[in-house]
């Protein structure tokens, strides 16, 4: 089999001299396919080499002796030198790695030998599992997902939200009004009320605030009485988040929240006191930092903070997790809270690859139209309701298109919940999302429900046909024409946007080339008539399409969204 990035590095190598390996890591694939189908950026060379990319470009290209078979034609745009594929060896060697590899196809071995712990989703117990909490699942979920594909050893944490002053404020409200709410029946929404009536109440007397305080405080020293309310409302919140995750198709190894490391903060408490840079400000215990303020460890009352059970979760994941990556996925409104729990990381005494492993995966809000949401203020938009309106919206789209579809509501659930998700997923997580129900549940365009169309198409064709030919009796010469050729070409970069996923933890990337597949398929579905009177040229198309239908499949798995057989 073919490896293009290879023959191209082995060659340069030649040329320069310069490590093959490292050659090949600066080898890209064009957005646009007229400047060929791998580039080789000279300007990567321009300070090793100390000349103009250009001049680098012209030294290289005319010591370059590639092999034809393989590559029609070779040029210099300014400091980028372009590789063009022979089609028939792009076409034959893509195509036999996938007959190869079939489902694993896009996999590699760069996560061999490597730990990742992904921290994700982690709502609060208690509160209402909420639309902001999408994102943090969903993001985390695909990239669990990529990771493991790519042969790393993950470990998957929701680090529940299940210790802190809240509970202190919902202990309180108990207390007061408890026999008003019937919290069995309905957890979440009567908790909820007594959290918003509490925050009220603590807005007009600091007393009561004071008190709110204090039972946190005694729930860490393990009284009795809050300990039982707060074990009540943790199982009670973990049912009712449980419902959501099975209709997201989400997992986790491990739910070690907040309150799991409250037998372990006090040795972080006291490997920082030994450090001498624990030290006393206004009452409470911090660490004071450069450039940023100081990262408080103990609170005036002696309770602890966020940022000390962060740092008992580091030591405890470094030492049973041993990880090369610690991914933290969450809202970038936490942007200085990780900075200074990983800056304070280092005086923890723990070797400096966990410390460099930490990596905080920000992302932007989910907000309202209405401006941002609030649990204390009860301006929220439950998750749950949010999926089954999708769900209802796609039901009532099925209806219209497909009324005799069988498996309608199975259908429907898989194409809301993939909407809802591709919705997420398909922009760069950075940005914020304004939450609106017509954008979320678009059927048109770069969609969830797109992808999975032509999903539904490749699977259609096939039934038509009645069978999937094999590989070993396919003409590849059938498949070299243009329409054909970009599909080939960007099956051929399936591998490769994976890893760039990884490189860079960012999904969209996957989202992105499932459209660009789609796309690609859809013209040449419109250019070439796949099932015809011409054998040779119906086997080939026909393996083509077979071979679209897993890709999209597969990188919709990944992103967490199911494919239906029937739209």
């Amino acid at each position: 089999m073919l490896n293009f990035k290879e023959k191209i590095a082995e060659e340069i190598s030649k040329a320069t001299n310069l490590n093959k390996e490292e050659l090949e890591n600066y080898i890209e694939v064009p957005k646009d396919s007229a400047m060929g189908d791998y580039a080789f950026p000279c300007f990567k060379l321009a300070k090793e080499l100390r000349k103009a990319p250009p001049a680098i470009a012209a030294e290289i290209y005319e010591k370059l002796e590639m092999d034809k078979e393989a590559f029609s034609k070779v040029e210099i745009v300014g400091g980028y030198i372009n590789f063009y594929t022979n089609s028939t060896a792009l076409v034959k060697d893509v195509l036999s790695q996938y007959n190869e590899k079939k489902e694993k196809y896009g996999d590699s071995e760069i996560g061999k030998g490597k730990n990742v712990v992904i921290d994700y989703s982690a709502p609060n117990i208690a509160k209402p599992f909420h639309i902001g909490h999408l994102r943090s699942t969903v993001i985390g979920g695909a990239l669990y997902n990529v990771y493991k594909f790519l042969d790393f050893n993950v470990t998957g944490v929701n680090h529940l939200g299940d210790y802190g002053t809240q509970f202190g404020k919902l202990i309180e409200g108990y207390k007061m009004w408890g026999d008003e709410y019937d919290i069995d029946s309905n957890p979440i929404d009567e908790l909820t009320k007594i959290y918003i009536r509490i925050n009220e109440l603590c807005k007009q007397d600091e007393n009561v605030l004071e008190n709110c305080r204090n039972n946190f405080k005694k729930l860490e020293d393990k009284d009795p009485y809050c300990v039982e309310i707060w074990e009540r409302f943790r199982k009670l919140s973990l049912k009712e988040f449980q419902r959501v995750y099975d209709m997201l198709g989400s997992t986790f190894d491990s739910w070690n929240g907040e309150s799991f490391y409250s037998d372990k903060m006090q040795e972080v408490v006291e490997i920082l006191e030994k450090s001498g840079r624990l030290v006393e400000s206004e009452g409470a215990r911090v660490i004071e930092l450069e450039n940023m303020a100081p990262c408080i460890i103990e609170k005036t009352n002696g309770s602890t903070t966020y940022a000390t059970r962060d740092l008992a979760a580091i030591l405890y994941r470094a030492r049973n997790y041993d990880f090369d990556k610690a991914l933290y996925v969450t809202s970038y409104e936490q942007v200085l809270h990780f900075k200074q729990v990983f800056e304070v990381a280092k005086l923890l005494g723990i070797d400096k690859k966990y410390t460099d492993g930490l990596e905080h995966v920000a992302f932007g809000m989910v907000r309202l139209k209405e401006g941002k949401m609030s649990t204390r203020e009860g301006i929220i938009i439950k998750l749950e309701d949010l999926l089954k309106e999708a769900i209802s919206r796609a039901e009532k789209v099925i209806e219209e298109k497909n009324p005799e579809l069988e498996n309608k509501e199975d259908v429907a659930r898989k194409v809301g919940i993939g909407a809802v998700i591709f919705n997420d997923l398909s922009n760069s997580r950075i940005k914020d999302e304004i939450f609106d129900w017509d954008a979320m549940l678009n059927f048109q365009g770069e969609t969830g429900p797109y992808i999975q169309y032509i999903y539904v198409r490749t699977k259609s064709v096939l039934e038509k046909a009645g069978y999937v030919p094999k590989f070993e009796d396919i003409d590849i010469n059938e498949l070299t024409d243009e329409a054909s050729t970009n599909v080939i070409k960007t099956i051929a970069n399936f591998s490769n946007t994976l890893e760039q996923v990884v490189d860079k933890n960012e999904p969209s990337i996957l989202s992105r080339y499932l459209i660009d597949l789609s796309q690609s398929f859809s013209s040449f579905y419109n250019a070439n008539k796949i099932i015809g009177e011409d054998k040779e040229k119906q086997d080939a198309r026909l393996y083509l399409t077979y071979v679209v239908g897993n890709i999209l499949k597969t990188g919709a798995n990944l992103l967490g969204i199911q494919m239906p057989d029937r739209m």
